[in-house]
């Protein structure tokens, strides 16, 4: 349950009026997983204590890229955050943080810092505020049983119940959320579904989330994930994120969708209904730098594995309207609801294909941001590149298609030579980004897919071995 705690008094007026035990503080590192440090609730003194000076943590044991010798950090628990945790099994609050130097400033290296910098560098220069939504896709995992009402592999599409075994499960995370204030727009069944020879299922949901400015739509998914995984495991089942689990079955994707708003009006479609040429800079800006995108957006090798395939996934660098094989894909708009023009409207999107939930989410966004400022502080060059790379386009002119990256270790690459423009106003701290390549090329995944080619023994290993990173 979300609470409407303003004030550290008003914490410790709701553990006492809830009869709170535990006090969580939650915080979101490197590897985009909701952590929490835990604490008695017994006395108010202790309370305030925790509310005005959080706590001291191991960075270096949270960020690959803190110095062991220099480690200490602070959280600083942020209380309109607040909410009960609603799988705990005695009263427990949880209170998400932000991270904090040595001298109590905002960490430099913390994803949270780096988005909110990407953010403050778009609007200052531009007037522009950014909303973004994403859309969460998941494999629930569960044993093989005898069917009464046998499902069809690949089709599993807006299926329901009893076709779909876990529409109920989906909807009761729903529930879950819209009780801690997360904003979600719809769930439903997505494409995939097949059989494991190991006597398992997979069943593909979706669940996609309402626009919110880009540091809260971060936290959303980051909440939402931990959600899922914690209901599926009070049922006894499994989940996972992966981006591929299987190379003939769709993966799961985490396709964001994103809007600009200047003065409160959204920037992305004209008075028409038509895409505007602010619209295409953005998208300019974004094609531009999508393969150093995949650095933050795609972090593990299964990420690449999902773009060999063209099971709704994205293949090329190109952009289009309604294509689900464009990595830029405009999606159908409601242009004759004239309703859609007030203020703060994001029913206009476009959406990116191309990110999955290994994504560090708040570092993807600040990426993100940043090519769209490309876009602007470039006009001529990123109009350029939308009038080159559109799809329809493309496919009159006979012009080949750049594909995505195919590994990790080439979006290294492309980070290090983009890497001036993400570091520039100091964004992304030098460490941050020398910290993503490294991990990046440690996994040596060049010619994974010619090493394995004729291996189908050692796919499914490799691809076991990601079941549960997100």
């Amino acid at each position: 349950m979300k609470t409407q705690c303003h004030t550290k008094e008003d914490i410790v007026k709701l553990i006492q009026e809830k009869d709170i035990k535990i006090v969580n503080l939650c915080h979101i590192p490197e590897d985009s997983r909701l952590k929490v440090l835990s604490f008695a609730a017994k006395t108010k003194e202790r309370l305030h204590e925790i509310l005005e000076f959080g706590e001291r943590v191991d960075g270096s044991s949270l960020f690959s890229y803190i110095d062991p010798n220099k480690s200490d950090i602070y959280i600083m628990p942020r209380v309109e955050t607040a909410f009960i945790n609603p799988f705990s099994s005695v009263p427990t609050l949880n209170i998400l943080c932000k991270y904090l130097n040595e001298n109590g400033k905002p960490l430099h290296i913390a994803p949270e810092t780096i988005l909110s910098k990407a953010e403050e560098k778009l609007h200052s220069s531009t007037g522009i505020l950014l909303k973004a939504l994403a859309e969460l896709e998941f494999y629930i995992i569960y044993k093989q049983e005898e069917k009464v009402f046998p499902e069809v592999p690949g089709k599993n599409y807006h299926e329901t119940t009893p076709f779909a075994k876990f529409e109920n499960l989906r909807n009761e995370t729903l529930v879950t959320l819209a009780n801690m204030s997360v904003a979600t727009k719809y769930g439903h069944a997505e494409v995939g579904r097949w059989y494991s020879e190991t006597g398992y299922e997979m069943e593909q949901h979706e669940i996609e989330f309402l626009p919110q400015n880009l540091s809260k739509t971060a936290e959303n998914v980051t909440i939402a994930k931990w959600t899922i995984r914690n209901t599926c495991t009070k049922y006894g089942i499994a989940v996972s994120f992966s981006p591929k689990l299987a190379l003939e079955h769709a993966g799961n994707g985490m396709h964001i969708h994103l809007c600009g708003l200047r003065k409160d009006k959204n920037i992305i479609a004209d008075s028409k209904g038509n895409l505007t040429d602010v619209a295409k800079q953005m998208i300019g800006g974004i094609l531009k730098f999508t393969p150093s995108l995949a650095a933050f957006g795609n972090t593990v090798p299964v990420s690449y594995l999902r773009f060999i395939s063209p099971k709704e996934s994205p293949m090329c660098i190109c952009w289009g309207k309604r294509n689900r094989l464009a990595l830029v894909r405009i999606p159908l708009w409601w242009n004759f609801r004239r309703k859609l023009e007030k203020t703060g409207s994001c029913m206009r999107t476009f959406e990116l294909r191309s990110p999955d939930s290994s994504a560090n989410l708040h570092l993807l966004l600040a990426a993100i941001t940043l090519a769209v400022q490309y876009g602007f502080k470039h006009p001529k060059k990123a109009m350029k590149i939308a009038e080159d790379l559109n799809a329809e386009k493309m496919v009159k002119r006979n012009k080949r298609f750049k594909a995505l990256p195919l590994s990790c270790s080439e979006s290294a690459e492309s980070l290090q030579r983009d890497r001036d423009c993400y570091e520039a106003d100091d964004v992304f701290p030098k460490r941050v980004i020398d910290g993503v390549i490294s991990k990046l090329e440690s996994y040596g995944d060049r010619d994974l897919r010619k090493k394995m080619a004729d291996k189908p023994e050692k796919i499914k290993e490799f691809l076991f071995k990601y079941m549960h990173c997100g």
